[in-house]
């Protein structure tokens, strides 16, 4: 894999010369829409074939996978093409495997709405260990509030992949709720009863397991929250099933906040199987222009999760958006809009903007003028290869996307690359 930054002039067969691929590759791997129109600073992965199949008239995924052996996911993962719902076609070069050597191996996780529609998940489904279904739950009695999975536990088995129940304390209006998860931490018997009550169900409709994702906990319930943990994993394990606990970005025990201190990562660390470690929203809604998730800051997280917790049991967060700001930017006053990766270069084509990477946030951003000036921050190829990497040199246990609602086709280009995924 090579990841190829527009120079002013180029034009995808000019790339395609360059590195000796043809433009139909680079166009259907990077699913451009309009390849007349690239930007400058643009990424584009270009891949290399080590071994293909070329379709016979009656071939289909499966009969492919049974003539060479390689399995339908491999097949999915290696032409993004195949999972567009689009037919295959006589003559059709199908890629068996890549010539890049990889790095290792990770687990993938990616969370999805309920509502998520089928294209996308159809596109995301091949690159996952695990499918986080967002989201069940709770009120302070301990009862559950349900959601509608069933779609999304259909299209789990279908593509082999785990499905992991999201527990949430959130309100109908989608916000956390400190005093509800103050109540439940508050209350043995809620807490119990919300156990006793979710492992059938779980058992019920097939689930792997559960991640717990309860944000903003009063501090004085930190200790509580690592004791409900470690009696919901006890019960979860002993019905062959694991725990996931979602953890705020910290970089020390004792760091001040809301979000933070509820969260104690030695203690939620030892209670659970593994964690997810949410290092993203730097740059925020209501905050001023700034990478997501810039590599230092990450860095900072994750030096600190492994001392606390063993890496084997960490899953670093990616974020799959960002974020476009108005300039210049008033807190208090304004907010950013959140958009896709894709949209971003899209933004940039449409108002003659180059985009510039930020070697020290090692991430894409750049500003255009539409009824005044926007600055936009987002992830392309260099800024995912790069956090990837890190993941694997922390020896983590893997990677978690928030989320997968959005179009993001050099992302899985990029992991299918560098690790083969468990």
């Amino acid at each position: 894999m090579l990841i190829h930054i527009v120079k002013e002039g180029e034009t995808i067969n000019s790339i395609a010369a360059y590195y000796g691929v043809s433009p139909e590759s680079i166009i259907i791997n990077n699913q451009i829409q309009n390849p007349e129109r690239l930007v400058v600073g643009q990424t584009l992965v270009i891949l290399y074939a080590k071994s293909v199949y070329t379709v016979s008239e009656g071939d289909t995924v499966a009969s492919i996978s049974a003539k060479t052996g390689v399995p339908i996911k491999i097949l999915k993962r290696n032409n993004p093409v195949l999972n567009t719902g689009l037919y295959i076609y006589p003559g059709q070069t199908i890629v068996l495997e890549y010539a890049q050597e990889k790095l290792g191996s990770f687990d993938v996780n990616g969370y999805a709405y309920t509502y998520i529609n089928d294209s996308l998940l159809a596109e995301s489904l091949p690159y996952l260990t695990y499918l986080s279904i967002f989201s069940y739950g709770l009120q302070p009695d301990g009862s559950v509030i349900f959601a509608d999975d069933e779609r999304l536990l259909h299209y789990a088995r279908e593509y082999e992949v785990k499905p992991i129940m999201v527990l949430t304390s959130l309100t109908p209006e989608g916000t956390f709720s400190s005093e509800t998860i103050g109540e439940f931490l508050a209350d043995y018997n809620a807490q119990m009863y919300f156990i006793e009550s979710i492992i059938p169900i779980l058992k019920q409709k097939g689930y792997y397991g559960a991640d717990i994702d309860f944000e903003f906990i009063p501090p004085q319930y930190s200790k509580a929250y690592a004791a409900f943990a470690e009696r919901f994993s006890d019960a979860l394990n002993a019905e062959g099933m694991v725990l996931f606990t979602a953890l705020a970005p910290k970089t020390s025990a004792d760091q001040p906040g809301l979000l933070y201190e509820g969260h104690n990562y030695r203690l939620l660390g030892e209670a659970s199987d593994y964690v997810l470690v949410m290092t993203y929203e730097w740059g925020y809604t209501y905050g001023p222009p700034m990478a997501v998730a810039p590599i230092p800051n990450v860095r900072k997280v994750l030096d600190y999760a492994v001392t606390e917790i063993p890496p084997e049991k960490i899953f670093m967060g990616i974020p799959n958006y960002g974020y476009d700001w108005p300039i210049p930017f008033i807190q208090g006053e304004m907010k950013a809009v959140s958009i896709s990766n894709y949209d971003a270069v899209n933004i940039a084509a449409q108002f003659g903007s180059t985009i510039d990477f930020d070697y020290t946030a090692r991430s894409p951003t750049f500003r255009y003028e539409n009824a005044g000036m926007h600055e936009v921050w987002f992830e392309d190829a260099r800024s995912i290869e790069t956090k990837l990497i890190t993941a694997y040199e922390y020896g983590l246990r893997g990677v978690t996307y928030w989320n997968l609602m959005r179009y993001f086709p050099q992302n899985w280009l990029v992991l299918n690359a560098l690790f083969d995924i468990n």
